[in-house]
C-alpha cells in the first residue's frame, strides 16, 4: 500500500508526473517517486508502523540511485555492521500514455550519462509529449543554420580584403579560408561553453534565477577584459578572442535560462510572448543608445589611440552596469520558496516564531550567497551509509527507522566544535514540504542545542526533542507562510534524487 500524506495546506513540487501504481522504469525520477511504501495509517501511528523489530519479519532498506541500480540492506542482526548488496533495475512495463512510451522507447539505446546531460530530469515524464520529435527535428536545422553562417562569415571576411571571390592566386584564397576559419573556431570555442552550461547545471536555474541572472553579468565581465586586452597583444589574438568568446558564451548560457524564467514570473497573465516582446523593445531601445554613446567615446580624436582611457572608460562603464544589474535584480518579488528563501523563513520562524512576507524576504535575501555557504551546513540526498555514522551498524539503522517512521526523511547530525553539520537522505516519497520540514527541524536543533554530544544516546535524545517540536509548531509556521502572500503550490524545492531510501519488510 502507499503512505498517505496529508498537507495542512497544498504544496506541491514540480518533478514528475505519476499515477497511483506504476512500476520501476528506468527513468531518473518516476523510478523513484513509483517505490512501494509501508502502510503508515493515522490510527496506528503509536504502533511499530516501520516493521522494525516486528516477530517474524526480516526489515529491509533499499537504497535507489538515479542511474537506475539499488543497493539492499538486510537489518537482520544488531549487532552485524551494516551491509548493502547491489541489484540492476528490473525494467517492467506499466500503463504509461503511448507517447511517453514512443519517447522512452526511442532513447533506450542512449547511454544514461548521455540522457541526463541533453535531456530534462524526469524525461519523457517531465516534458510534453511532443518534446522529443520537435528536439530531433531542431536539430539539424541549427546544423545547418550554422554552415550557412559558416558560408556568409566567409564572404564577409573576403568582402573587407580579405581574399577574393575573382582571385587566382591559390595563396589568396588559402589566406581567406584560414581567416574564416580562425574566425568560425572563435565562435566555436565560445559554443563548447554553452553546451556545457547547458547540459550540466540546467537544473540550477528554476531554484534561483536572480542569482544566476547576476554571476552571468561576472562572468561576462571576464569575456569582454581578454577581448580588450587582444589591442594590447594583437599576435594571440587567437587565444584572447576564443578565452573571452568561451567567457562570454558561459555568461549566455547563464544568462538566457534565467532571465526565461523571469519572464515567467512576470507573465502573471498567461502572456509570456507578449512579455518576452516587449522586454526586446526595451533592450533595443537601450543598445541603440548605448551605441551611438560608444560610437562618439571612440569617435574623439586621439582619444581611440590612447589605450589606458579606453581600457580606464571600460571598467568605470563596466562597474556601473554590474551596480545597476544587482539593483534590477534586487527589486524582483518572487513569492515562490526556494531553498535559500526556504532557510530564511525557517530560521525567522524558529528563532522568532515570526515568518517574513515574500516582499520583506526577497528584500533581505543576498542575491550573491549560495545557499551551501549559509549556516547550518546542510547536505541533502547522502545515503544510509553516511546516516548511520561511522559506525554503520545495523542497530543505529533500525533506531533511526524507528525515530523517523512518521517522516519521509532521515536527519542525523554530525558537531564538531561550534559547527554542526546535517545529513539528510529523503525517502521515495518525500515531497517538498518535507524538505520544509528537515530544514525546521535542523535549524531548531542549530539553535537549541548546547556542548557537544559524547554518546550517541544524547544525540538520539536530541533528535527526538526535535522532532516532538516540530509536530507542535511546523502547522503554525505553514500558516504564517500563507497568510504572507507566500504560494504554496508552487515550489522550487526539489528532492535530490541520486540516491532515495525506501523501508520494506518480507515474512521470515
Amino acid at each position: 500500500m502507499y503512505c498517505t500524506l496529508r498537507f495542512p495546506l497544498p504544496l506541491h513540487i514540480p518533478r514528475t508526473r505519476t499515477k497511483a501504481s506504476c512500476k520501476p522504469k528506468r527513468r531518473r525520477v518516476e523510478h523513484f517517486r513509483c517505490s512501494v511504501q509501508p502502510s503508515l495509517r493515522e490510527d496506528d501511528e503509536e504502533a511499530d508502523d516501520s516493521s522494525v523489530g516486528i516477530q517474524g519479519r526480516v526489515s529491509i532498506v533499499v537504497e535507489r540511485y538515479g542511474n537506475g541500480t539499488s543497493k539492499r540492506f538486510l537489518l537482520d542482526d544488531d549487532d552485524s555492521p551494516l551491509q548493502g548488496f547491489l541489484e540492476e533495475l528490473q525494467t517492467k512495463p506499466d500503463d504509461k500514455s503511448p507517447s511517453s512510451n514512443s519517447s522512452e522507447t526511442n532513447t533506450l539505446w542512449v547511454p544514461d550519462v548521455v540522457k541526463d546531460f541533453v535531456f530534462p530530469t524526469g524525461f519523457p515524464g517531465s516534458v510534453s509529449d511532443d518534446y522529443l520529435d520537435y528536439m530531433l527535428w531542431q536539430f539539424p536545422t541549427n546544423v545547418t543554420g550554422w554552415i550557412c553562417n559558416v558560408l556568409v562569415t566567409s564572404s564577409l571576411l573576403k568582402a573587407v580584403g580579405v581574399g577574393s571571390f575573382s582571385g587566382t592566386s591559390a595563396a589568396a584564397t588559402a589566406a581567406a579560408s584560414a581567416a574564416a576559419i580562425r574566425w568560425v573556431s572563435k565562435d566555436g570555442i565560445g559554443a563548447l561553453g554553452r553546451l556545457l552550461i547547458g547540459g550540466r547545471f540546467g537544473s540550477l536555474f528554476d531554484d534561483d534565477p536572480k542569482q544566476w541572472r547576476m554571476y552571468a553579468d561576472f562572468i561576462g565581465s571576464a569575456g569582454s577584459f581578454f577581448d580588450l586586452a587582444t589591442q594590447l597583444y594583437p599576435t594571440q589574438f587567437l587565444l584572447l578572442a576564443s578565452t573571452g568568446n568561451l567567457a562570454k558564451a558561459v555568461a549566455r548560457g547563464l544568462r538566457d535560462p534565467s532571465f526565461r524564467v523571469i519572464q515567467n514570473h512576470f507573465a502573471i497573465s498567461g502572456n509570456l510572448g507578449e512579455v518576452a516582446a516587449k522586454e526586446e523593445v526595451w533592450e533595443v531601445a537601450a543598445q541603440l543608445i548605448g551605441l551611438g554613446i560608444g560610437i562618439l567615446i571612440i569617435d574623439t580624436p586621439g582619444l581611440v589611440k590612447s589605450f589606458p582611457f579606453v581600457s580606464l572608460t571600460w571598467t568605470s562603464i563596466r562597474l556601473v552596469h554590474l551596480w545597476l544589474r544587482y539593483q534590477s535584480l534586487a527589486v524582483l518579488r518572487f513569492n515562490t520558496v526556494n531553498l535559500k528563501r526556504a532557510r530564511m523563513l525557517v530560521e525567522s520562524h524558529v528563532m522568532h516564531s515570526v515568518v517574513p512576507g515574500y516582499v520583506d524576504c526577497n528584500k533581505r535575501e543576498n542575491i550573491l550567497l549560495w545557499q551551501r555557504f549559509m549556516k547550518p551546513r546542510i547536505i541533502f540526498g547522502v545515503s544510509l551509509e553516511e546516516v548511520s555514522g561511522l559506525e554503520k551498524s545495523v542497530s543505529e539503522v533500525k533506531a533511526l527507522l524507528m525515530m523517523y517512521r512518521k517522516e519521509q526523511y532521515i536527519l542525523t547530525l554530525n558537531k564538531l566544535n561550534k559547527d554542526t553539520e546535517f545529513y539528510v537522505s529523503f525517502k521515495v516519497n518525500a515531497t517538498s514540504r518535507d524538505v520544509l520540514r528537515c530544514l525546521w527541524q535542523a535549524y531548531w536543533l542549530e539553535e537549541n542545542m548546547e556542548g557537544s554530544f559524547k554518546d550517541k544516546d544524547s544525540v538520539f535524545q536530541w533528535l527526538k526533542k526535535s522532532l516532538s517540536e516540530m509536530d507542535n509548531k511546523f502547522d503554525d509556521f505553514l500558516f504564517k507562510l500563507d497568510t504572507g502572500g507566500w504560494n504554496l503550490r508552487e515550489s522550487n524545492l526539489k528532492i535530490p534524487n541520486k540516491v532515495l531510501i525506501e523501508h520494506e519488510s518480507i515474512p521470515q
